[in-house]
């Protein structure tokens, strides 16, 4: 991982050097452009381990950046993380659902990035798990084929739905899940249940979760995650 390639795409020259000054200290192989159309040009020479994304580029801004890597059968898979400015919440889910994993917001800490940064590539070099087989999460055990989850070894009762949202969280610590890709996820597109609807589903959940609950996190104007481990 320490030798990781990433590309940081940023049009503000200050905010691109601090970026690749501190990933480059951390051990990082960085490659830095400032507009869109050098993002897709660099990405067809050398397929980067993870993208750092700016979304308000000149030209081709950093959806259509996000949308060109989603959409190459050799980069669909490629991680990207997003750097935005505060109260872009709309924006945010805009990427989200594009594909983008994760987001930092401007200001940002350099060693908060560098977290984010090293966090998502530790789950994409992560083999996915059998969907048949149990996982712990924290301290909660998840039985797929049993469809049970023990807390503390108390077993929590769940409807289907409540089941699969907590599946879906706690498979992916750290990921941010928009209200529309949970939707998707636990009943498939075209089940007729509003964005909004979910928040009811979430409330319910963490009350049955009880003191367990609180791993799952609001991430505000955006949607939820899991509790990082």
């Amino acid at each position: 991982m320490s030798r990781a390639n990433v590309l940081v795409v940023e049009d503000e020259k200050d905010i691109l050097e601090l970026v690749t000054y501190n990933l480059t200290r951390e051990g990082f192989q960085v490659r830095g452009v400032e507009s869109g159309e050098a993002a897709m040009t660099a990405i067809k020479d050398t397929t980067p381990d993870l993208v750092l994304l700016d979304l308000m580029l000149p030209g081709a801004d950093g959806f259509d950046v996000c949308r060109f890597i989603k959409n190459r059968p050799d980069t669909k898979n490629t991680p990207i993380i997003m750097m935005t400015a505060k109260g872009e919440e709309s924006d945010i889910v805009t990427g989200l659902e594009l594909g983008a994993d994760d987001y930092v917001t401007k200001p940002f800490s350099p060693r908060v990035l560098i977290a984010r940064v090293r966090a998502v590539l530790r789950r994409q070099a992560e083999e996915p798990p059998d969907e048949n087989t149990s996982f712990t999460a924290h301290d909660l055990t998840i039985h797929p084929g049993r469809h049970e989850v023990l807390y503390q070894n108390n077993r929590i009762d769940l409807t289907s739905t409540e089941f699969r949202l907590l599946q879906l969280l706690a498979r992916r610590p750290g990921w941010v899940f928009t209200r529309y890709q949970i939707v998707d996820a636990i009943h498939g597109d075209d089940y007729p249940v509003t964005d909004r609807s979910v928040d009811v589903q979430v409330v319910g959940l963490r009350k049955k979760l009880g003191d367990a609950g609180a791993y799952i996190e609001t991430v505000r104007g955006v949607g939820y995650r899991f509790k990082d481990i």
